[in-house]
């Protein structure tokens, strides 16, 4: 056996609409991006994550910028291959005998079997021999610790690029599970509309993430205020790019209608609970994870709304990933794990 693992390379993957990050032997070895530019006249993949980024929105008419997943899922096939080809190679050469690659990927828990079967078979094209699926929330418990296992619930709330997942688990399974596309993605169109109705001052993308990270809030007042964030754009009325600043109390109201609709998907959610894992819950409280929980102030105004203790993960954008490393190291005892043969 020893010998068949020196001819095993084992990754964990959280294929994210934002952020791809690969596990190798409990280290984070990618943390890129996902986005690839392609060479419009040849279809060549010219650049894959931080390279491909520093490329959108300032592209000519030969290049375009791919971002292959969208809502969590793969929405352009053949640039997701090539994402995720890239993104393995930035690990180092591959050792090219007798290779075989075992791989635990991530997915959102409301995924189809379609779509599940467009992760294998990326999968499948990169050479993976041996492919395994793990839902998102599953993950995110995992890496922050919890014993998925035991016969206690626990709810876990994981705001991702594309997709918040709320689940309650218990026993190795999801019990009851809410699964909404308003997350990261939706918060960065939620500024830019802002900005182009209110200053009348047009950004892009990145702009708009810019903003989200330096001065994003969920409340207008919060006890220790980021600074105010200067913003270039293009003024409508003139044409001219101008500069204007931003400060978080302005963004908190950007984000509002979108983090409602987060806090009723968790209401939902806590509605379908069985009675019994809801008293579990009330004891435990709800647990944070992914890059949306880090906006200032959404774990205050989570527990304002539900009235029950909210938790940030520490670290929340790598609990996924790390709970997809811990489930790759485990495969024969987690029995929440699909296979290429239960789809």
């Amino acid at each position: 056996m020893g010998l068949f693992n020196f001819f095993t390379q084992e990754i964990a993957i959280d294929l994210g609409t934002a952020n791809t990050l690969i596990i190798q032997n409990n280290k984070v070895v990618v943390d890129e991006p996902s986005i690839v530019a392609i060479d419009r006249k040849t279809g060549i993949t010219i650049a894959v994550g931080k390279k491909a980024m520093q490329m959108h929105e300032k592209t000519h008419d030969n290049i375009k910028t791919v971002r292959p997943l969208k809502d969590g899922v793969i929405a352009d096939f053949q640039a997701a291959e090539s994402m995720i080809e890239g993104l393995i190679d930035m690990m180092g050469p591959r050792r090219k005998f007798f290779n075989h690659m075992k791989m635990v990927i991530c997915i959102p828990s409301g995924i189809t079997e379609v779509e599940k079967r467009a992760v294998f078979d990326s999968a499948e094209h990169v050479d993976a021999k041996e492919t395994y699926l793990i839902h998102e929330p599953m993950a995110a418990a995992l890496g922050i610790g919890l014993d998925v296992e035991e016969p206690v619930g626990n709810m876990i709330i994981d705001i991702g690029g594309g997709t918040t997942e709320i689940a309650v688990i218990a026993l190795s399974g999801i019990v009851c599970d809410q699964s909404i596309r308003i997350a990261g993605d939706e918060f960065t169109n939620d500024i830019m509309n802002y900005m182009k109705r209110q200053h009348n001052i047009l950004i892009g993308e990145r702009s708009s993430e810019q903003i989200k990270i330096h001065v994003g809030s969920a409340l207008p007042d919060l006890p220790n205020p980021p600074e105010d964030f200067p913003v270039n754009g293009r003024d409508l009325m003139t044409g001219i790019p101008k500069q204007i600043t931003v400060s978080y109390s302005e963004i908190s109201h950007a984000l509002d209608k979108s983090i409602s609709k987060i806090e009723d998907a968790i209401l939902k959610a806590l509605e379908n609970t069985p009675p019994e894992l809801a008293s579990d819950i009330y004891r435990t409280g709800l647990y944070l994870t992914g890059g949306g929980a880090l906006l200032r102030g959404l774990d205050t105004r989570i527990s304002a709304k539900t009235k029950l203790p909210v938790y940030v993960a520490e670290d929340p954008l790598r609990a996924v990933v790390r709970g997809t490393g811990i489930a790759l190291k485990n495969t024969s005892r987690f029995t929440f794990l699909i296979d290429r043969k239960s789809v």
